[in-house]
């Protein structure tokens, strides 16, 4: 194996361990698995809810949820995946109960490399391109935000959200495209001098 295989298989096969004594109610077992995941799993709630008390809210029901299944827990799935997936439907279920009323403010995260004028720019360019990603359809929002912002791969994200691998790239495609309609003619307002 590659290396990379090699530590990849070293940390599901942590992962695993670390379920199976979660299921034995070892409560720093869960806190290590927390540590590991909790960032990646709200990010991805963030990304499509846009909001970050539901992402939060998501995420911690993501990890109940695995506090409660990890007695019968087969090893057979990555926990990333798993909690991905878990967190995958609860966002769903949250935007078909908003049935289209998605919003919220996006956080200010500033950079300290850019200037005032530099970083309002760049606040723009984010919030511009978070409307447009809210904009799309929560399934090919949820592809989207699966392969480019938490960067899984096609295989992974597919399985997260129960389709096959070319309905994830159709999903992507199509996404893809609707950000870059809902975007076209704002690249130079967007982009200004941070190119």
């Amino acid at each position: 194996m590659a290396p990379d295989r090699d530590a990849e298989t070293d940390s599901v096969q942590a992962d695993a361990a670390l379920v199976a004594r979660v299921g034995s109610g070892d409560s720093a077992a869960c806190r290590s698995l927390m540590e590991a995941h909790l960032g990646r799993v709200h990010a991805f709630a963030w990304r499509m809810l846009g909001d970050a008390g539901e992402a939060e809210d998501v995420a911690q029901e993501a990890f109940l949820r695995l506090w409660r299944q990890a007695g019968k827990w087969r090893a057979e799935a990555r926990v990333g995946t798993w909690l991905h997936r878990v967190a995958h439907n609860l966002c769903v279920d949250r935007l078909r109960k908003r049935r289209g009323d998605i919003g919220g403010e996006l956080p200010d995260l500033p950079d300290p490399a850019l200037g005032p004028a530099g970083e309002h720019q760049r606040t723009q360019v984010a919030r511009r391109v978070e409307a447009a990603l809210a904009c799309l359809p929560e399934r090919q929002r949820a592809a989207i935000a699966l392969v480019h912002y938490q960067e899984l791969g096609n295989i992974e994200a597919a399985d997260i959200m129960g389709v096959s691998v070319q309905a994830l790239e159709s999903l992507l495609s199509r996404g893809r495209r609707g950000l870059r309609e809902a975007l076209a003619g704002l690249r130079d307002d967007l982009m200004g001098d941070i190119q």
